[in-house]
């Protein structure tokens, strides 16, 4: 059974490529307003994957050049948290409970960060009423080079009721 944001992606799905992610950049960007400030954009996302870039402006520019750590974490943790969002079930909360980020290149130019779940994991999110895994993600420059090497453990609880 397909949650919210996999019905509001499906409804973007029928628009032109162009048309519909600069609708899912801009309505994410306006419900996570960093987001939007920062400018990480949406290339793909789907039930399978989830793509989304930040490129190399002044404003999430670091004293070298290069983007800045959190930009390049925000890449990391928008993309993982856009695979995740895709699955789970609309009575869970999902949060990111741990981040590891190893930088071990310097970065050129613009970051894509592209996330994806298991079949495993999916199970989990739909079995489990609460748990945590670490989505998998890889950061790649413009030199097609893994600037940073990206663990992000996101957990889920049920929803409370007020």
């Amino acid at each position: 059974m397909k949650n919210q944001l996999a019905k509001v992606v499906d409804k973007l799905n029928k628009r032109p490529a162009w048309l519909r992610y600069r609708l899912l950049s801009f309505v994410l960007g306006k419900t996570v307003k960093f987001v939007g400030t920062a400018g990480v954009k949406c290339i793909d996302l789907s039930l399978k994957r989830s793509i989304f870039i930040i490129k190399n402006k002044s404003k999430v520019r670091n004293h070298i050049g290069t983007l800045h750590a959190a930009a390049s974490m925000l890449v990391a943790e928008t993309a993982t948290g856009m695979a995740l969002g895709m699955h789970i079930p609309d009575n869970k909360t999902p949060v990111l409970k741990n981040v590891s980020i190893d930088y071990v290149k310097r970065s050129t130019g613009a970051l894509r960060a592209t996330a994806s779940l298991t079949d495993e994991q999916i199970t989990l999110l739909h079995s489990d009423d609460k748990g945590s895994f670490v989505v998998k993600c890889e950061v790649i420059d413009e030199a097609n080079i893994e600037p940073i090497i990206a663990k992000l453990d996101w957990a889920w609880t049920l929803k409370r009721r007020h």
